[in-house]
């Protein structure tokens, strides 16, 4: 920006304090100091819009060569297949002529046939039912509870007789 040096800064300083008086000197180098600070953002926020627009214009060449590239393999693919059909085409014709009698019809029907979709079967499952892996005679001899039994029914079940 400007080529200021140190006996170049010293003079200005010279002279504002000259000029100013020393009452009024670090109100006017607050407020120089704050226009500074706004100028360097300024000049900042300049040079990042300036960034930005060249990265902008680059992507956009980038953009246009991917596309490019991507119409020509788009292009090349489309050939390939149209190549590709017609030689299908001129051997499956091929076929179809030298093999008249043994059944050409059935060649072409076997080629659009799929397999239909399998059918959904509602799996046997009862949730109310409670699956264990322990066996009934062992819980039967250890005593563990199998169902839920009231207060009552458990006192009735344990009363002396």
């Amino acid at each position: 920006m400007l080529d200021l040096g140190l006996s170049k800064m010293a003079l200005i300083g010279a002279v504002a304090l000259i000029v100013i008086g020393p009452e009024k000197l670090p109100r006017v180098a607050r407020t120089v100091g704050t226009l500074l600070g706004k100028a360097q953002r300024y000049v900042s926020d300049v040079k990042a819009e300036v960034n930005r627009a060249m990265d902008l214009d680059e992507l956009k060449k980038m953009k246009e060569s991917v596309e490019e590239a991507g119409r020509e393999v788009e292009q090349g693919l489309r050939s390939t297949r149209n190549e590709f059909e017609k030689d299908w085409a001129d051997a499956t014709h091929d076929l179809g002529s030298s093999g008249d009698s043994a059944g050409s019809g059935s060649g072409t029907d076997s080629v659009g046939w799929e397999p239909p979709p399998p059918e959904y079967r509602r799996p046997n499952k009862n949730w109310r039912l409670k699956r264990g892996a322990t066996p009934q005679w062992y819980k039967a001899r250890h005593g563990v509870r199998r169902q839920v039994q009231s207060g009552a029914a458990r006192v009735a079940r344990y009363r002396p007789k």
